[in-house]
């Protein structure tokens, strides 16, 4: 369907379910304890191993490493698994290797481990499943995978709460791993990597260990470290229990046990797609007996299944939504506390923002001055010293018994934050959790909902292929964007190519999408965008040449490669071995390094923006397909590519591996060019054409380096470079505050030139006020606007709120849109916070030295001039004074706002962030002005 949907089978994305937060991060600290015989509190085996098509071909490795150090064990086959009991009822569950898990076998896995369970886990666990289940995977672990080492290098220990592990030598020695990314709070990392900035090799929570390398296979370790590891966790595990508690089975789980593995028979038709090897499956019946060792099972390669008609990150979270079990008594420890209650103080914060907004706002309108002082009492945020100190006491979880108003519901949240630790200290759990629901609840109902606070900012949507072919025709097309105007967007990503069809009758392209018949929807939806005075922009795919998902919708050979690589099957690009479509993927790539390829997108990318009078081109799918070196999952060996790469290095890349650093870093670097080249070429030829075209990416918010490892996506680069207008990372998070973990990096970088951030919000499964949350955080960060994903997720509470709080107003003035007159809405924005200012000072009963207000009045009265001279006529010396106006007042304004910072150190902060994105604004204004022929 869409680059965003594939994010969530690709990228991080957290997922919350039952048990508050799914509290992976807990961390109990240990006494120090000599590592046990694994098997000395019983005679029963303590640890079920599982069993998957992905270790079927390392089996005898992991087997052969069980027995050596005469462990008893259990086989869980994970083709079995479909609920938590299939996880078996064994103390310790490892996962040797496993790659693929379904989002129902993840699912049971965390109810699994709330009742007790302990989890080990090695290699780039889940790599290959949905993003959704990879997320949950990261919150169980306490980390994931983040990327392979090119050479073998040494780990070392560090120090931990697990210090008898550092004394142990034979856990340290040479492994060819990966470097293991640890949440932020409640992991420590026992092992580190001994290279630059020694990363995480091994991180440990309370309830897992998470190993970076594949265990069991001899390339990556020696049996004898594999085998520490493995006794040390399981021991640290049972010791952390009460003697009486270590050999407690896991209730409710099913007690089958045997470690008997047989492989199926091979399947016949090797030549289709995946086919190539049997899947291993289980052969034991529920009542096998016991036994405790097995011969190694026949080697076997896992079977690619076909993609489901439901995309795995969609089923998810059907399953798993925003709701959590209050009930829930799973400990709570310290930094998770401090965490909860930085949470509520950040939601608070963003509250009381939109708030002060609304308030300022109707000085403005002119509301009666009984309004305005009620909008004064009802905003506390300025003197939260006047809150009377609440005794301690637990608030109503019961609707009767929540706050009516503002200055009552930051009363009741603050009693809550107050209260929160002394819960945990007495192991209140599961009341913690009902408290800071309650003032979630609280503080959610407290948004004005009902009042328009959005200041001009670029409010973008993408407008999906499926939506555009419901319309069915330019009078449907029309009631969605009227439906999109009233509710304020000013910007629509229109989705013109995909699966390698055009949505228009098309010179250049093989052929119009075949769920279009008779219409040119993009001629229609750029009049009806230029009607309602807003922005089309042809939102392309740019190398991912096909889907299989659409395949079965328009009912073709589910491999069928889209028309164009149908047409020239060596534009295409291959995996290591052949694959045009990569293991656990759904769409063929083109070859970037393909002279030709490139000629065909510019020439159709020349022809959308000359013959349609589009606002801006949007490039989706500018990377490479996911891969993982360490796997052997390695992409780009088109025939181009090879050949331009051995021309270069004498060497053809497909006998390149990863442990030869130099060389590997060298084809990592090529495919990475070919898609920098691309851009830069796409940017310089169509500005020819066009030079007032606005180009925008959508891109991973992946760490910089992982990025470049995985998928050759090196967007700061393009920034830099100015090849681009706006950067629109897929930000998508379910929850506010892994949202603002996703977005801040790059919010904050300092690596992305005059070009724009706009992240993007992910409307499916987001409730309605989650939506809105996300907006003011948003509208809180130094950044220009949004972008949501998608139309098809547009309902009607969304539109009612959007008409509310952004609506568009009956004005004989076009609101500006930031990419478009960035120096008017530096102004319009600065006037903003300037009745922002005033407000606060005209309703806060401090007393400041005149002296201060004076100089400080004085100061942004000289930046509103500067400013609105700049937007009324803009030049370079007017925009050389308002640049230095801005870096004086910046330069003073904490000082300014001392007592402030004092008393709502987050509004001060949110000020910050609007003038840093008023600076963003001239500095891309400068850059647009200079381009201009």
């Amino acid at each position: 369907m869409k680059n965003r949907k594939e994010f969530h089978e690709k990228a991080n994305f957290q997922i919350k379910k039952a048990g508050f937060f799914i509290l992976s991060f807990n961390f109990l600290i240990l006494n120090s304890f000599s590592i046990l015989p694994v098997t000395a509190a019983t005679e029963e085996p303590v640890l079920s191993v599982v069993h998957s098509p992905e270790n079927a071909n390392q089996w005898t490795g992991i087997t052969d490493r069980l027995q050596t150090i005469g462990m008893k064990y259990c086989v869980i086959s994970l083709n079995d698994v479909n609920n938590s009991e299939d996880w078996g009822d064994r103390r310790v569950l490892f996962l040797p290797n496993v790659e693929t898990l379904t989002p129902t076998q993840a699912i049971a896995l965390e109810e699994w481990m709330s009742k007790g369970g302990r989890l080990i886990a090695s290699g780039p666990v889940g790599s290959l499943s949905s993003p959704g289940v990879r997320q949950l995977l990261r919150s169980l672990l306490g980390g994931y995978w983040g990327f392979s080492l090119s050479d073998t290098e040494q780990i070392k220990p560090t120090k931990t709460n697990i210090p008898e592990w550092a004394n142990q030598t034979e856990l340290f020695g040479k492994i060819r791993g990966g470097v293991v990314i640890p949440n932020d709070m409640g992991v420590e990392s026992p092992a580190v990597w001994n290279s630059k900035d020694n990363p995480a090799a091994v991180v440990t929570t309370e309830r897992t260990t998470f190993l970076g390398w594949r265990w069991g296979t001899d390339t990556a370790s020696a049996a004898k470290l594999d085998n520490a590891w493995l006794k040390a966790s399981i021991n640290h595990y049972l010791k952390a229990l009460a003697p009486s508690n270590r050999m407690k089975k896991v209730a409710g789980a099913s007690p089958n046990c045997s470690t008997t593995v047989a492989a199926a028979p091979r399947e016949q038709g090797a030549g289709e797609q995946g086919s190539r090897g049997a899947e291993v499956q289980r052969s034991i019946s529920p009542s096998s007996p016991l036994k405790t060792a097995t011969a190694p099972i026949p080697r076997a390669l896992p079977i690619v299944k076909p993609p489901s008609s439901q995309e795995a990150i969609d089923q998810l979270e059907q399953a798993v939504r925003l709701d959590v079990a209050p009930n829930s008594n799973e400990p709570i420890d310290t930094n998770q506390a401090i965490a909860l209650q930085q949470e509520l103080e950040n939601l608070i914060g963003r509250v009381e923002s939109a708030n002060l907004a609304v308030s300022a706002d109707a000085v403005k309108e002119g509301v009666g001055i009984s309004e305005r002082k009620q909008s004064s009492r009802n905003l506390d945020t300025y003197t939260p010293q006047s809150v009377k100190e609440q005794p301690i006491q637990l608030v109503s979880t019961k609707l009767g018994g929540l706050a009516r108003s503002k200055d009552q519901a930051l009363a009741q949240v603050r009693v809550i934050s107050k209260n929160l630790p002394q819960l945990i200290a007495q192991k209140n759990y599961a009341l913690a959790r009902q408290q800071w629901l309650v003032a979630k609840r609280i503080l959610w109902q407290q948004f004005p909902v009902d009042r328009r606070l959005a200041q001009p900012e670029i409010r973008a949507v993408w407008l999906d292929r499926g939506t555009i072919v419901r319309a069915g025709s330019k009078a449907g097309l029309a009631q969605i964007f009227d439906r999109l105007a009233q509710t304020g967007i000013n910007t629509v990503f229109f989705e013109t190519v995909n699966a390698g069809y055009t949505i228009y009758p098309s010179q250049v392209a093989k052929e119009q999408n075949p769920l279009i018949h008779g219409w040119n929807p993009l001629e229609d939806a750029v009049k009806l965008a230029h009607e309602r005075d807003m922005e089309l922009h042809a939102w392309v795919w740019t190398f991912a040449a096909g889907n299989q998902r659409h395949n079965q919708i328009i009912n073709v050979n589910p491999n069928y490669p889209g028309p164009v690589l149908a047409a020239h099957p060596d534009w295409a690009n291959y995996d290591n071995l052949g694959n045009m479509i990569p293991v656990g993927q759904t769409k063929p790539f083109f070859d970037p390094a393909n002279p030709e390829v490139r000629q065909y997108l510019l020439k159709l990318y020349e022809e959308i923006v000359t013959r349609y009078d589009v606002d801006g081109l949007q490039l989706d799918y500018i990377r490479y397909p996911f891969q993982d070196p360490s796997a052997g999952r390695i992409y780009g060996y088109g025939k181009a590519a090879r050949a331009q790469f051995q021309q270069l290095t004498g060497i053809d890349p497909i006998n390149i591996s990863p442990s030869q650093a130099d060389l590997w870093q060298k084809w990592t670097a090529f495919r990475t060019e070919q898609v920098d080249s691309f851009v830069a070429q796409v940017s310089q030829q169509l500005r020819q054409k066009r030079p007032n075209l606005i180009l925008s990416v959508a891109v991973f918010p992946l760490p910089e380096q992982e990025r470049i490892q995985k998928i050759q996506q090196n967007w700061e680069t393009w920034a830099r470079r100015g090849d681009v207008d706006l950067i629109v990372p897929m930000t998508y998070a379910l929850d506010t505050s892994r949202f603002q973990r996703l977005a801040q990096p790059w919010i904050a970088s300092k690596q992305l030139g005059a070009t724009l951030l706009v992240p993007g919000i992910r409307l499916l499964s987001l409730p309605t006020i989650g939506t809105f949350d996300q907006l003011q955080l948003v509208r809180d960060l130094p950044v220009s606007g949004y972008a949501l994903f998608a139309a098809e997720n547009f309902n009607n509470e969304l539109q009612k709120l959007f008409i509310s709080t952004q609506g568009r107003v009956q004005s004989t003035k076009r609101e500006p849109i930031p990419h478009r007159q960035p120096f008017q809405t530096a102004a319009i924005r600065y006037t903003a916070l300037q009745r922002e200012w005033k407000f606060v000072f005209q309703n806060d009963p401090r007393e400041r030295p005149a002296q201060t207000i004076s100089d400080f009045n004085n100061q942004a009265e000289v930046l509103r001039s500067a400013l609105n001279q700049l937007a009324a006529s803009p030049s370079p010396s007017k925009l050389l004074v308002a640049k230095a106006s801005l870096t004086r007042f910046q330069s003073q304004f904490r000082v300014l706002m001392s007592q402030e910072i004092k008393s709502n150190s987050y509004q001060v902060k949110v000020w910050e962030n609007r003038l840093v994105t008023i600076e963003r604004l001239l500095r891309y204004g400068e850059r647009r002005v200079q381009m201009r022929p």
